[in-house]
């Protein structure tokens, strides 16, 4: 059985999650990820990867109104998955399932309008008046609105499972493949032009929301020249990246790389740091890189939003969103005790693969789609 999962922008790091799901149900599928290209290349994290993209330049409306019909004829799939609830994939699942009747399942992995609040009343206000947009505050909050149109929904986090219902199914990993045996430290510290430094690292695209600067600021209170802060994703042009290039050499900017890359630097990582702070855009969000260190027993240090500390259990440290002298206190707590820093990134590891895999995933995700194309066989 073929399956088409709709990526609303396939060069943006919204790529992240469609590429999961493509992974997940490729070991019993056929399946393609569909979708625009806002940003003209499909985005580097996933572009070397097992998953084939099928897209289309993506501009705004009324030009991308011309592009849609052959958007929906690459989304050929037997059955539709739509990541995220925004107009260029679920908007164009709902068109496509016009043409041919299949079954239509929407993953949410973010409240999307929520990130539209961090802009408050007056930017909402502006931002409901640009329809230009495909993706734009109007066409988003008529997505979330029409989710029940979904045979299914799939949900990142329990906040979004609480708002929209669904099935959990968080950022999973591949702890087969993602394990601490297959990956020493070394190419990851030669590739940071590191001696004999310790290494806190961010890893994915940092954001304000992503507390990179609350980040910045406790490696900066802990006062150790032995410290490194390792940023993995970085876009070095970005207004953040030049932000953080200003730091000197206590700072190490890696731009995106493949995600089959991702443990070769985990690996390097003496502490992850994962300070997301809390407002309506990260209310709904878990974090992938939180799975990617638990796959890889790396010792983490996070903040207390979302289902994070749900999902850490105990198996790393937890501090309050919005202070920097506490996260540089849970900073400081794992690099002087080598012993819990490792106790409790095994513990981590352990974790990650009864709940957090693949192999804990797939299951799951295979009933509903036999559940789903059962109803749909049913009702013909």
């Amino acid at each position: 059985m073929k399956i088409s999962v709709l990526c609303f922008d396939c060069s943006d790091n919204a790529a992240g999650r469609a590429d999961l799901l493509a992974r997940l149900l490729r070991a019993e599928h056929d399946v393609e990820v569909v979708g625009p290209c806002f940003d003209g290349e499909v985005w580097a994290p996933v572009g070397d990867g097992p998953v084939k993209y099928r897209t289309l330049r993506g501009s705004r409306y009324p030009r991308f109104l011309r592009r849609l019909p052959a958007l929906v004829r690459l989304a050929d799939g037997d059955v539709l998955y739509a990541s995220k609830a925004r107009a260029t994939s679920y908007g164009l699942g709902l068109l496509a399932r016009l043409t041919r009747r299949r079954p239509l399942l929407l993953d949410i992995d973010d409240w999307e309008v929520g990130f539209f609040h961090r802009s408050g009343l007056w930017g909402r206000i502006g931002r409901s008046f640009n329809i230009g947009n495909p993706n734009g505050l109007p066409w988003t909050w008529l997505m979330e609105r029409l989710a029940g149109g979904a045979q299914a929904i799939t949900v990142a986090s329990r906040f979004l499972e609480q708002r929209f219902g669904g099935t959990l199914i968080t950022h999973v990993r591949d702890t087969d493949e993602w394990s601490p045996e297959r990956h020493s430290p070394g190419p990851g510290r030669s590739r940071l032009g590191l001696r004999d430094e310790r290494v806190v690292m961010f890893l994915g695209t940092p954001r304000e929301h992503k507390g990179i600067d609350d980040l910045a600021l406790a490696v900066r209170l802990l006062g150790r020249p032995d410290v490194v802060l390792a940023v993995v994703g970085c876009n070095l042009e970005s207004p953040i990246g030049r932000r953080l290039s200003g730091l000197g050499r206590s700072v190490r900017l890696v731009p995106p790389i493949p995600f089959g890359e991702v443990p070769l630097y985990l690996a390097a990582a003496d502490v992850v740091a994962i300070p997301q702070r809390s407002g309506p855009d990260t209310a709904g969000q878990m974090p992938a890189k939180v799975f990617d260190a638990m796959a890889l027993a790396r010792p983490i240090v996070a903040t207390r939003v979302s289902m994070i500390p749900e999902a850490l259990e105990g198996s790393g440290l937890v501090v309050e969103p919005g202070d920097p002298a506490g996260l540089a206190r849970g900073l400081a707590r794992l690099l002087d005790d080598p012993a819990l820093a490792a106790a409790l990134g095994r513990k981590a590891r352990e974790r990650c693969v009864a709940r957090y895999s693949y192999a804990a995933a797939r299951p799951i995700l295979f009933r509903l789609i036999e559940e789903v194309t059962a109803r749909a066989r049913a009702s013909r």
